[in-house]
């Protein structure tokens, strides 16, 4: 049996920079097991599998290690691949994930906007484990659904920051986010998720479902420009809509290649 699979460098313009994903068309769904080995195999932050069903896209996503609930970046690099390999047709993609409901990806010239819901978090107290995940200490701290947001005084902090990836993964999250407001765009941000098989994810689409309305209420505008701050470092419009949020970028192809299942 042989599978398809794509490489996609996700909220970047050009190859080597941005995040990538792998993404896996299917004709139906494979055993969750070897889905689990096709992403280890792969050994990127993310492998994103997707199943059409009428006119909808099923969408799933696996790190090295385990099944998370939301990708960004994998889900662009999805509709990448649809948009430009896979003969879809029409302006927006509608994908569906059995762990976060209807997501959509609608082309606006080069750049792919994903539509997301927003994040839901509340602040928290700066603990013990919290100050200890970093060797400096945030001005505040969130929990969200599924991430820890923790804010900084400005860009240089989160550019020096320095993980302390043992006491991050023991946190029970899928990883946490840092941030600070940005000087030539409105904000920047890194992403770590030891705990997930991730130390520091390269962009983390995903993660702007927290940020955006955060820094949309910060700053007091619902049009926002951002950068996350890894070594790859990718670039990001969002937009601020209540209960949703909306995370443009770009992708580039990288490759095109067949898995060869025995």
């Amino acid at each position: 049996m042989k599978q398809k699979i794509y490489q996609i460098d996700a909220f970047t313009d050009k190859v080597f920079s941005g995040n990538p994903a792998a993404v896996c068309p299917l004709d139906h769904w494979l055993s969750d097991d070897i889905l689990q080995k096709v992403a280890m195999e792969n050994n990127l932050a993310e492998t994103a599998f997707y199943v059409k069903h009428n006119n909808q896209y099923e969408i799933r996503w696996f790190t090295p290690t385990v099944e998370v609930d939301l990708c960004g970046h994998a889900t662009l690099a999805a509709a990448f691949v649809l948009f430009n390999h896979e003969n879809y047709h029409e302006k927006t993609i509608q994908f569906y994930s059995p762990r976060s409901g209807a997501l959509t990806v609608t082309k606006e010239g080069e750049l792919l906007v994903l539509n997301f819901p927003s994040d839901q978090f509340q602040p928290i107290e700066l603990s013990s484990e919290i100050i200890g995940c970093f060797d400096m200490v945030p001005t505040a701290a969130f929990k969200g659904k599924t991430d820890y947001l923790l804010v900084f005084g400005s860009e240089e902090e989160i550019e020096r920051a320095v993980p302390v990836y043992d006491t991050i993964s023991k946190l029970k999250a899928r990883g946490v986010i840092i941030t600070a407001k940005g000087k030539e765009v409105d904000f920047v941000s890194r992403f770590f998720a030891p705990q997930s098989g991730v130390n520091e994810d390269p962009v983390t689409g995903s993660a702007h479902t927290t940020l955006t309305p955060y820094w949309a209420k910060q700053l007091g505008k619902t049009d926002l420009t951002t950068i996350q701050l890894s070594k790859r470092k990718g670039y990001l419009q969002c937009k601020y809509l209540n209960d949703r949020v909306e995370i443009g970028g770009q992708g580039k192809l990288y490759l095109i290649g067949e898995i060869y299942f025995e």
